[in-house]
């Protein structure tokens, strides 16, 4: 008897190239459900400023990982994979189509490829390290690091928090480099499996159309979107800067307004520069990394 095959869609694509739209027309079409493969929209504090799907767009159809998780529990690529895997199985379940849409590289290959698999870290290194070590304090972990595995701390920035902080808990609590880790083939991908259809596509725009629909966006989001009130909602929470939220395109900036360092047109200014920054940095990873999958030009 010939095996069913569950069909998933991926649709990846740097920020502002309309992957959201797509995604809806998409599940309009086939009957699919929408699951968030963005690191920034799968946070609940941030829904203006992460260009979240309104609550018309979600009325449309089911959708998946957008504001599960509070801003101070961090969602790596690992974490992100085992909430999406069980979500797309429910999804083949209810005889829909998943269609898993974002701009975040990594969940797309932890999806796909896999990971390489590291042991559970000892709770009580993770939450030490995770204390301790924030943006100010990252240079001396990092030198910690370099003492301990020189080989991460030549690969990583000084000031990156999160991925000092990461190796730091791999070599304590396991006694080996997350290289050594990293280096051992990924496992439990989509692609190892015979009973999945895959249909991967990726949005690409002329870079020029792509940084004025960047530049547009935030602006509506600062005059119409109420991107300012929603940081300072974030500020309240007294979030350490290291964690990824705060970091998220438009909270540093808008940070700094609310404190008076900058007015709102600098404010408006290094934003829309730091999201065309971002887009160019995805543009060139999906460009290296999916170079078999469809293109479709907007």
């Amino acid at each position: 008897m010939e095996k069913s095959m569950k069909k998933i869609i991926l649709l990846a694509g740097p920020t502002a190239s309309g992957k959201s739209s797509t995604a809806l027309d998409w599940a309009d079409k086939f009957g699919g459900e929408i699951v968030n493969a963005d690191s920034m929209q799968v946070y609940r504090e941030l829904n203006q400023l992460t260009a979240r799907p309104s609550a018309v767009e979600e009325g449309r159809c089911p959708h998946h990982l957008y504001g599960t998780l509070a801003g101070d529990d961090p969602c790596s690529a690992e974490r992100w994979r085992d909430l999406a895997l069980p979500m797309i199985e429910d999804i083949w379940q209810r005889g829909a189509v998943p269609i898993v849409v974002g701009g975040t590289g990594l969940y797309f290959k932890s999806l796909t490829v896999g990971l390489s698999e590291v042991p559970e870290i000892d709770p009580a290194i993770r939450q030490d390290i995770r204390s301790t070590v924030t943006s100010e304090t990252a240079p001396e972990a990092h030198q910690r690091l370099q003492e301990i595995d020189p080989e991460m701390a030549a690969r990583l920035a000084p000031g990156d928090s999160q991925r000092v902080s990461r190796a730091l808990e791999v070599i304590l609590s396991t006694g080996k480099s997350l290289k050594y880790w990293q280096d051992i083939p990924p496992t439990g991908g989509l692609y190892d499996r015979d009973d999945v259809e895959i249909e991967r596509n990726v949005i690409t725009r002329d870079r020029v159309e792509l940084y004025a629909r960047c530049d547009l966006r935030f602006r509506m989001m600062i005059e119409e979107g109420g991107a300012i009130e929603e940081v300072r909602a974030l500020l309240t929470l007294n979030y350490p800067s290291s964690l990824p939220v705060m970091k998220s395109l438009g909270v540093p900036q808008i940070s700094r307004h609310l404190a008076g360092e900058i007015d709102l047109a600098e404010t408006i200014t290094l934003s829309q520069a730091a999201t065309r920054q971002f887009a160019k940095r995805q543009m060139t990873w999906f460009r290296n990394q999916c170079g078999d999958w469809t293109q479709i030009k907007l």
